[in-house]
């Protein structure tokens, strides 16, 4: 955990610990470890929901480890269950969902927001 980590918002810090955020953020990234072997070339992830339960805070300094587990694909859909750790004490559970669409697709949705 280190302080780009810390719960802090543009008001000031709140807590000197490992924000829900940043659980969130490396969260997505270990369930998109699984997609980036799931993608074929043209292809791109893309987040579609993610849950954090906190259990225990992890302080500054302290390694956090995630155990990513997938545990279903629907079509282009990729769900990741996650536990994160601090030695054996369970800092966060949650679910990722990720989709696995055409780049073109992505593109053309991105395009018709702006």
């Amino acid at each position: 955990v280190t302080e780009a980590d810390k719960a802090a918002f543009p008001t000031g810090e709140v807590h000197n610990v490992y924000s829900t955020f940043s659980i969130a953020r490396d969260a997505e990234w270990a369930g998109r470890l699984f997609v980036l072997e799931m993608k074929e070339a043209g292809e791109e992830g893309i987040g579609t929901g993610i849950t954090v339960a906190h259990h225990s805070p992890a302080l500054m300094g302290q390694e956090v480890v995630f155990v990513a587990t997938l545990t279903e694909v629907k079509r282009n859909e990729v769900v990741v269950d996650y536990t994160a750790h601090v030695g054996d004490r369970l800092v966060a559970t949650g679910k990722t969902w990720q989709k696995i669409l055409k780049k073109e697709k992505l593109d053309r949705l991105f395009e018709g927001l702006k």
